[in-house]
């Protein structure tokens, strides 16, 4: 997981005021972001006591939707969401495997199979390799 990012009608919302309280995680939750939204650029500890990655997207993304869901909802569903649309898995059952090499057009349309609509997928500039897809 990156984020979750709400929009307006196409126009990408951030920083939205006022900011939100961030309430560090413990527990089930703790756990459950640990293992599915990793913070690889902090070591381990120091991730799961200071949460930084967790906040810095609650704050500048999930401030814009806190009319709607509080922290512990929007965090939520970005868990929901990628259960959902488990991309691993659904490149994974179309044959596209770490390692390997797929066109644009193939991981594209393995995408589409789950998003139903147009997945947005990135390669990193200058080298063939898928980097993100947002869905």
């Amino acid at each position: 997981i990156h984020g979750v990012w709400p929009d307006k009608e196409g126009t990408l919302l951030q920083n939205c005021k006022p900011l939100p309280t961030y309430i560090h995680f413990a527990d089930k939750m703790l756990n459950d972001l640990d293992k599915n939204w990793i913070q690889l650029k902090y070591p381990e500890r120091f991730a799961r006591k200071e949460q930084p990655l967790w906040l810095y997207q609650y704050l500048k993304h999930g401030s814009c939707c806190q009319k709607v869901y509080d922290q512990n909802t929007y965090f939520s569903l970005a868990l929901r969401l990628k259960d959902r649309f488990d991309l691993l898995r659904t490149l994974q059952l179309h044959r596209i495997v770490p390692g390997s090499s797929y066109t644009f057009k193939e991981i594209f349309d393995a995408v589409k199979t789950v998003s139903q609509t147009d997945p947005d997928v990135k390669c990193t500039k200058g080298a063939q390799e898928l980097k993100e897809i947002g869905i």
